[in-house]
């Protein structure tokens, strides 16, 4: 056994609502969720772990995080699709309140508050933790019919889901926006993790990238150890083109939405997405930056609303 390594009690870059911020305590998931004590066992370092590299680990591992912390009692998604790292996830949503809450006191909280995930796929995510942590409504979109239908399930096995969140099906493949918000209808703020990738095989490389810098030796073939199918990895132009249509049709609901956002994988793609939204007359731009263990994340906000259109929102809606 090698020499114990010695961990931060607290990971002090996670948001600081976060409950994820102390390291995982296995003895209590596994009696949130027995299922997952199959999985668990001292690592090199004699600490309890999971395989991050087996499929079926970090799956059981997300149901027992997403039962213990957040309620879930159902909770599947069809093989081969994205299963998604919950800690990172909930640091969206934390740091999406902290843009609503804005120069305010208060975090607007309740099921007036409504977010449309662009892109929920197959694990409905996003929904979950924002729905728990601050009681919001949800309209969940994506193109792909598994993915809807896995959705679905998830916000019918779980109680307080089904009168709070709504997945709708996303008819057009190009769109983002049309056919989803309603006319007349209003959501406070969009999420979205658009596919990073250009293609399929910058997916697979980057993924023997990162299998090879935490192993040590390059492995055999692309594992994806948190799944995903094609259009939630890689997507023609990757993230840089995937926002920037995103942004054109934003202007399209400008006044139906205060805050519309996207995560941003990649920093080269920021000063691209900048010039695009000036480009649009954005009125207020905004890049949040959250740190994730060893990596860093960061979301981009904008909206096309003036100041006082910005506040008569707030008035009218928290």
């Amino acid at each position: 056994m090698q020499k114990k390594k010695e961990h931060p009690k607290v990971k002090s870059q996670l948001h600081p609502r976060s409950q994820h911020r102390e390291r995982y305590n296995f003895e209590v998931l596994k009696k949130s969720s027995p299922e997952l004590a199959a999985f668990v066992a001292p690592n090199k370092y004699g600490d309890n772990s999971v395989d991050f590299f087996n499929p079926d680990a970090v799956l059981a591992l997300n149901k027992a995080l997403l039962k213990h912390h957040y309620g879930v009692e159902f909770w599947e998604i069809p093989k081969h699709y994205l299963c998604p790292p919950i800690p990172g996830r909930a640091d969206y949503i934390h740091n999406i309140a902290d843009l609503l809450k804005g120069n305010g006191s208060e975090i607007p909280k309740g099921k007036h508050i409504k977010g449309l995930d662009v892109g929920v796929g197959a694990s409905c995510i996003y929904p979950i933790i924002g729905n728990y942590e601050y009681g919001w409504s949800f309209i969940g979109s994506d193109t792909n019919e598994n993915a809807i239908v896995s959705a679905k399930a998830i916000e019918q096995g779980n109680s307080n889901l089904k009168s709070n969140v709504e997945i709708r099906r996303q008819e057009q493949s190009n769109a983002f926006f049309k056919g989803i918000i309603k006319p007349e209808e209003k959501v406070d703020f969009t999420i979205c993790n658009p596919p990073f990738h250009a293609s399929l095989e910058e997916a697979q490389k980057a993924s023997l990238r990162k299998l090879k810098n935490l192993k040590g030796k390059r492995p055999s073939k692309a594992l994806l150890n948190f799944g995903g199918q094609n259009n939630e990895l890689w997507t023609k132009g990757g993230e840089a083109r995937f926002v920037k249509d995103m942004i054109y049709e934003s202007r399209n609901f400008g006044k139906q939405c205060l805050w519309f956002t996207s995560l941003i994988s990649k920093e080269a793609t920021l000063k691209p997405t900048y010039k695009i939204l000036h480009k649009v007359k954005a009125t207020d731009i905004k890049t949040i930056e959250m740190g994730q263990g060893q990596k860093v994340s960061r979301f981009i906000a904008w909206t096309f609303l003036s100041s006082q259109e910005q506040k008569q929102w707030m008035e009218e809606r928290w």
